[in-house]
């Protein structure tokens, strides 16, 4: 048996030491490892719906696919602010530091003693996998844990914080947009308030309401006043004509001067320099067309924050699950036999490159 052994050495030492220590390993040590599977797709209404089955199943839903969102959810998923909460809410650390994970496996492992956070996080990065398939747009969450019950928990906590993640996107979104269109239709609003104000208090300082129609009006009037006056006028000729002497002669050149001096009046009411409808015309034309211009600032800020409204709606965001969160009844890790196989292989490819190296010195030599 020594001399079997000395012969062999080399084949001992690489083939059948490594071998064996796979097959106590795998075989009796190695802890189970249950594998939670889940599917999702982050789609929104406004983007282009992709050609394909999926692509055919949103375009009927009315809504598509959202590629850029569903990387910020995996990057969400792998973030420590993600482990920060499982840890919190599901004790991880605790389940992945059990006495029942073998020693490999277990965090923080067989040699390490750095129990620190960063190096939880990247062990919990070995353990949480997300694939996304740009063909389908379908993200695949797969998590690795050493009892079924908490690859499950994990897997479905991590979807509901996405699924939250995602409402939080959607509700700032909806916030910014509604909020700026808000201050907008407030400031139009004011606008307009002081348009109105301002020239409500022109017409009641100058007993002013409309100058244009005010001073045609007021010309109706100097036109009737104008006309008794070229009737009295020919009334007073014609009498002068017929009777110089008339009594009535004096009192028609009476009525002529007041008329004349009521048109006089009433004219300089809509072209006088000072006080006039004419005078007033410029200020409060300037001040109808503020309040004009307001009012159509006013009902296009209204429209925008109804646009506002529907585009918020048309970004919104869906998290939708494809697949559940499945709880394994079977470990699928490690894969014992393949793996002790794979070990016993790797071992014969070593030893047959290390005899062919010893044998290639031993010829150089001899």
């Amino acid at each position: 048996m020594k001399d079997w052994l000395r012969r062999h050495f080399l084949f001992v030492l690489v083939v059948i030491l490594p071998t064996l220590g796979a097959i106590i390993y795998f075989g009796l040590i190695a802890s189970d490892v249950y594998i939670s599977e889940s599917r999702f797709l982050v789609r929104s209404p406004q983007r282009p719906v992709q050609s394909g089955l999926v692509g055919q199943l949103l375009q009927s839903s009315g809504l598509s696919r959202s590629q850029d969102d569903t990387y910020s959810v995996r990057d969400y998923i792998l973030s420590r602010d993600a482990l920060q909460e499982l840890d919190q809410k599901l004790g991880i650390r605790k389940a992945f530091s059990s006495g029942q994970v073998d020693i490999f496996n277990r965090f923080p492992g067989i040699f390490a003693r750095d129990r620190s956070f960063e190096k939880f996080y990247r062990y919990y990065g070995k353990h949480t996998e997300v694939e996304y398939d740009p063909v389908s747009s379908i993200a695949i969450l797969t998590v690795r844990a050493y009892s079924a019950e908490d690859a499950n928990r994990i897997n479905s906590m991590l979807l509901d914080m996405s699924e939250r993640l995602v409402n939080t996107l959607n509700d700032r979104s909806r916030r910014d947009l509604i909020n700026f269109a808000e201050s907008e239709v407030k400031v139009a609003s004011d606008k307009a308030k002081e348009a109105s104000l301002a020239l409500l208090e022109y017409r009641s300082n100058h007993s002013v309401f409309e100058p244009d129609k005010q001073a045609a009006l007021q010309l109706e009037g100097v036109a009737k006043l104008q006309q008794e006056l070229i009737s009295t006028e020919a009334e007073l000729a014609q009498l002068r004509k017929l009777s110089p002497d008339n009594p009535q002669i004096r009192s028609l050149i009476s009525r002529i001067d007041n008329l004349r001096s009521a048109i006089t009046s009433e004219a300089s009411k809509v072209t006088g320099a000072n006080g006039s409808f004419s005078a007033h015309a410029p200020m409060f034309e300037r001040l109808a067309l503020d309040v004009e211009f307001a009012d159509k600032q006013l009902g296009i800020a209204i429209a925008e924050l109804e646009g506002a409204r529907s585009e918020a709606l048309q970004k919104q965001l869906y998290l939708e699950r494809l697949v559940q969160p499945g709880l394994p009844d079977k470990a699928m890790e490690p894969r014992r036999i393949r793996s002790i196989f794979t070990a016993f292989m790797l071992s014969l490819i070593a030893w047959g490159v290390a005899s062919l190296l010893i044998a290639s010195v031993r010829e150089h030599g001899d």
